[in-house]
C-alpha cells in the first residue's frame, strides 16, 4: 500500500481543514495516509473537531507557524525530514505556503519520490508589497521545480499560477476543486434558522445580509459595511447585516461601524438596521440557515468555501469577481459578480438581491443541484487516487 505524508500549514478553521481530513480519512485501502500539522495562531478558531469528527489523528509539528522566523522554520524544517525518514511515504502532499515550502524541501533532501503541492491560495497580490511579492514567486518557482506536481483547485487559479505568474509549465499543474460534505446544509434548516435568529436577536422579517470569514485585511470587511451602509440608505426593507468570524481586525471593524453609524447589536433594544458580530460559529450550517444573503468582498481569494456552502444551503450570493469565484459562483444563476472595489455595482447588485424576493428565489432555484457534485468530497478524493496513481505509475 502506497504511503501518504500530508502536511497542512494549520489547523485553524477553514475549508483546507476539510479537504485534509476527507483526503486523510477516505482514501483507505488504497493509501496510507499520516497528516502532519504546524500550529494556529492564537486568535484563530481551532478546526480540530472537524478530525475529530471523522477520527483523524494529526502529528503537530511545533516550531511550524504562519509567519517567517528563521529559527522556528528551520526547527520545523528538520522535524518533518525525520518524520520523512521513519514513515517512509511514497508521495509527499503539502497544503498551503509555509507547509508547502518546509514540506517540499524537507521531502527532496529525503529523496522522496513523488512531491505534491496544492494551491489553496496565493499570496503573488494583495497580500504584500511589491518586494516581498516577487520574493514569494521566486520562492514558489523554484518550489515548483522541485515538485512532480502542481494542483490548483480551479481553473482561474491554474491560469493565474501557470500563466500570469509563471511558477509552473501548465503541463505541471491539475485541478482539484475542493470537495465538502454538503448534506448538513440540507437538514433541519428551518429549526436551525429559529435557533439562530432567536441567539442573534434577528427579526424573523428582517432580511439578513451576512459574510463570513476571518477578520483580516484580506477579506476587505470595511467595503461590505460600506455598502451594506449604501444599501440602507436605497432600500425601504428591515435589513441587518451579520458578521461571522473573528481576527485581528476586529477593532478597525468596529470603528468602521461607528464612521459609518451602524449601531452593533449589544444585548438591549435594537434600532431596526444593525450589525450583528457573532463571532466564530463551527456549525456553520446553523448560521447559513439563519441567512438570507451570502456576500463576499475579498481582494484576493482561491476557491471560497463560504460561497459553496451558502448554495449548498440555496441561499443567493452577492460578491466581488476575483480569484477562483467565477469557477464557484454562476453568474445571474445562483449570484451576482461585481469587480473588486467597484462599490458603486455590488450596491446595485446587493440592493437587486434585497428588493426583488421573486429574482432572489429564482437565482437559488439552481444551486444545489450545481454544488452537491461538482464540489463533494467524494469526487475530490477520487480525483486525487487518480493523480496519485499515474504519478506513481510514471516513477516506477
Amino acid at each position: 500500500m502506497p504511503k501518504i505524508l500530508r502536511i497542512i500549514n494549520r489547523l485553524n478553521l477553514g475549508g483546507i481543514t476539510y479537504n485534509v481530513t476527507y483526503l486523510t480519512r477516505f482514501m483507505e485501502p488504497e493509501f496510507e495516509t499520516m497528516l502532519v500539522s504546524g500550529m494556529k495562531d492564537d486568535e484563530e478558531e481551532s478546526s480540530e473537531f472537524i478530525l475529530d469528527r471523522y477520527g483523524v489523528k494529526a502529528h503537530y509539528v511545533k516550531e511550524m507557524r504562519r509567519e517567517i522566523d528563521f529559527s522556528s522554520d528551520r526547527k520545523a524544517y528538520l522535524e518533518i525530514k525525520e518524520i520523512i525518514r521513519k514513515f517512509k511515504p511514497d508521495i509527499v502532499h503539502t497544503h498551503a505556503a509555509k507547509a508547502g515550502a518546509l514540506g517540499r524541501l524537507a521531502a527532496v533532501a529525503c529523496k522522496v519520490p513523488v512531491i505534491v503541492h496544492t494551491f489553496h491560495g496565493h499570496a503573488f497580490h494583495s497580500y504584500f508589497g511589491p518586494l516581498k511579492t516577487r520574493f514569494f514567486i521566486e520562492v514558489e518557482r523554484y518550489l515548483a521545480r522541485k515538485s512532480t506536481a502542481i494542483v490548483t483547485i480551479s481553473r482561474l487559479q491554474k491560469e493565474e499560477i501557470c500563466n500570469r505568474f509563471k511558477i509552473c509549465p501548465p503541463e505541471k499543474a491539475h485541478i482539484i476543486p475542493l470537495g465538502f460534505d454538503l448534506s448538513r446544509f440540507r437538514e433541519n434548516m428551518d429549526e436551525k434558522r429559529k435557533n439562530f435568529r432567536q441567539e442573534f436577536k434577528i427579526a424573523d422579517d428582517a432580511i439578513a445580509i451576512g459574510i463570513i470569514g476571518r477578520f483580516a485585511l484580506i477579506k476587505n470587511h470595511s467595503f461590505f459595511l460600506e455598502a451594506f451602509k449604501a444599501l440602507t440608505q436605497k432600500t425601504n426593507k428591515k435589513v441587518v447585516a451579520v458578521l461571522v468570524g473573528d481576527g485581528e481586525e476586529r477593532e478597525h471593524i468596529l470603528e468602521s461601524c461607528q464612521k459609518l453609524s451602524l449601531p452593533v447589536a449589544k444585548d438591549a433594544a435594537l434600532p431596526e438596521t444593525q450589525v450583528v458580530m457573532t463571532s466564530w460559529i463551527k456549525d456553520v450550517d446553523r448560521a447559513l440557515a439563519g441567512l438570507d444573503i451570502v456576500c463576499l468582498t475579498s481582494h484576493n481569494e482561491g476557491t471560497p468555501v463560504s460561497l459553496i456552502e451558502a448554495q449548498a444551503a440555496s441561499k443567493p450570493v452577492v460578491s466581488t469577481r476575483v480569484g477562483g469565484i467565477e469557477n464557484v459562483v454562476l453568474q445571474n444563476e445562483t449570484g451576482l459578480l461585481s469587480d473588486a472595489g467597484d462599490l458603486q455595482q455590488f450596491v446595485d447588485n446587493l440592493l437587486k438581491v434585497t428588493e426583488n424576493e421573486e429574482f432572489r428565489n429564482k437565482i437559488v432555484s439552481g444551486s444545489w443541484s450545481f454544488v452537491k457534485d461538482k464540489f463533494h468530497y467524494t469526487r475530490l478524493v477520487n480525483d486525487t487516487k487518480m493523480l496519485y496513481n499515474e504519478l506513481l505509475s510514471i516513477k516506477k
